[in-house]
């Protein structure tokens, strides 16, 4: 029905970048706050960055000021701009896109590995 697919994600060594993408189908992009979502081995998911339909964004302390959410609602996409790569920052990337109200959901993209090591 609804399908996230997630591109950019790879090798990359600390202070580098990377620009991650997410596509998502349907009708659905324009109503939905848009986010990106990590999740390293052993430790749980954790909120990255968020955009709301209207273009507010908020960021996780950790990756404020490195990292840049923006949205193309003309190619139902989301990116994440990613700079000044940390090894912490290695971590499955996930893309989500949700609604709350009269007709709520919550989807989901595969996930993309992102990554950085010398």
């Amino acid at each position: 029905q609804v399908q996230l697919v997630e591109s950019g994600g790879g090798l990359v060594q600390p202070g580098g970048s990377l620009r991650l993408s997410c596509a998502a189908s349907g009708s659905i992009f324009a109503s939905s706050a848009m986010g990106w979502y990590r999740q390293a081995p052993g430790k749980q998911r954790e909120l990255v960055a968020t955009i709301t339909s209207g273009g507010y964004t908020n960021y996780a302390d950790s990756v404020k000021g490195r990292f840049t959410i923006s949205r193309d609602n003309a190619k139902n996409t989301v990116y994440l701009q990613m700079n000044s790569l940390k090894p912490e920052d290695t971590a499955v990337y996930y893309c989500n896109a949700q609604r709350r109200g009269l007709y709520e959901y919550d989807y989901w993209g595969q996930g993309t590995q992102v990554t950085v090591s010398s």
